[in-house]
């Protein structure tokens, strides 16, 4: 009986591990607003890593937050670093590419609590007196984040965070407290 249980659980396992093989080797997570405000007004909330406690989803999580920023003030070659509580972990952006009021382009990478590094993208595309802005994250799946992410809807919460940090920077550039 011990050995029909021991089989019957490894067969289970092994399907899992089958599966958790077979899920797609990447993902894509991408939120969308339109914003009251030309490209300009909004790009320079995304391109000035300074500007993003304003609206960051992430910011009012840990007010402890230590933050830094290192090389350029903004644009391509810019690095934001943090680290904080649990809820915000450890990690470093920088600006890959940013061009004015088009695209920026960051490489984010996570230290804490898990490693992994990922390319966020914001894009700006004028709309008659408003702005789309699509915001979106995506990157490579190993096998963990592969069992991770069929355990975990990944899209819903970390889209949740894009959606908050969306509207967030909605209410900051339509009230005017834009900073260029």
């Amino acid at each position: 009986m011990l050995n029909i249980i021991l089989i019957f659980a490894a067969v289970i396992v092994a399907g899992f591990l089958i599966v958790v093989a077979l899920q797609p080797a990447t993902f894509r997570i991408t939120r969308t607003a339109t914003i009251s405000a030309p490209p300009a007004r909004v790009f320079s909330q995304v391109n000035d890593f300074h500007n993003w406690p304003h609206w960051s989803p992430w910011a009012k999580l840990d007010p402890a937050m230590k933050q830094t920023y290192d090389g350029t003030a903004s644009g391509t070659g810019a690095v934001y670093s943090w680290t904080g509580n649990k809820q915000v972990g450890e990690g470093r952006m920088t600006i890959l590419d940013s061009r004015p009021n088009e695209l920026v382009k960051i490489r984010l990478e996570f230290l804490k609590p898990f490693k992994a590094t990922n390319i966020a993208e914001f894009t700006f595309s004028p709309q008659n007196d408003n702005t789309l802005v699509i915001w979106s994250m995506f990157g490579d799946k190993n096998f963990m984040f592969k069992a991770v992410h069929m355990l975990m809807n990944m899209d819903k919460m970390v889209g949740r965070d894009f959606e908050k940090g969306l509207a967030q920077m909605k209410q900051v550039v339509e009230a005017g407290q834009v900073t260029a």
